[in-house]
């Protein structure tokens, strides 16, 4: 007869004369798994790794009672679901640290794309958040909000019809990516110790600009002031 265990599914070839009609316990030689089998009809020689477990004979019960059932031996149930649980965690392990190692790898290409887009595209976010371009400077990086940078300042002290004459020069540039109005300039000059001594406006010679175009512009003052010994150019603000 063919014996399968029930715990680990080993086959064995045993002598079915040799289990009475009420079966009998058996161990299987590989897990040590105890059960009680059945005789089948069939029965062969049993294998030599098989151990047949005789039932030892129930003491005798007094006159009267009933002869209590031996209990039959089996591995304890708690040792056993802790022994199977621990080899799926093991193997959770890789899947989980992946996981995690994706989740930090995608993070840190998120923190660089948008460092990177944030500093690619100050002047456009500068322009249309002009808040942000406080926040490039705390950061020591030039942003400019309005979007028109001035560029090549030169100025010159001329003698013209006796008179002398203050002359500058530059280039206004769009460096945003849409047409913008052409802004009014603020010129001041001022002396040693800071202090402003004359300042005026003006408009370049052109209302707009497209994306990417530039203008020359030259402003003049007669006589300037005797003390001024520095030179400011900057758009002028509403109300100057």
């Amino acid at each position: 007869m063919i014996l399968t265990c029930p715990q680990c599914e080993t086959r064995y070839q045993a002598d079915g004369a040799k289990f009475l009609p009420a079966g009998r316990n058996v161990r299987c030689a590989k897990c040590g798994h105890l059960w009680r089998q059945e005789p089948p009809p069939a029965e062969t020689e049993p294998p030599a790794d098989l151990a047949v477990v005789e039932a030892a004979p129930p003491p005798a019960a007094p006159s009267g009672t009933t002869a209590p059932r031996p209990a039959a031996f089996a591995p304890d149930p708690i040792a056993a679901r802790d022994m199977g649980a621990a080899l799926p965690a093991a193997r959770a392990r890789w899947p989980m640290r992946l996981a995690v190692a994706a989740g930090w790898a995608g993070l840190i290409a998120t923190v660089l794309v948008v460092g990177w887009s944030a500093y690619t595209f100050r002047e456009r976010i500068a322009t249309v958040w002009p808040q942000s371009a406080s926040l490039y400077a705390a950061l020591g990086i030039k942003a400019n909000a309005s979007g028109i940078d001035i560029k090549d300042v030169r100025y010159r002290r001329d003698v013209e019809n006796g008179q002398t004459v203050f002359a500058v020069s530059g280039v206004l540039e769009n460096s945003s990516a849409r047409e913008l109005p052409a802004p009014q300039m603020r010129a001041a000059l001022f002396d040693d110790d800071q202090r402003e001594l004359y300042h005026w406006t003006f408009f370049p010679g052109v209302m707009t600009l497209e994306p990417g175009q530039s203008t020359k512009f030259v402003t003049r003052l007669s006589n300037p002031p005797e003390g001024a010994r520095r030179f400011e150019l900057r758009f002028a603000r509403a109300g100057e």
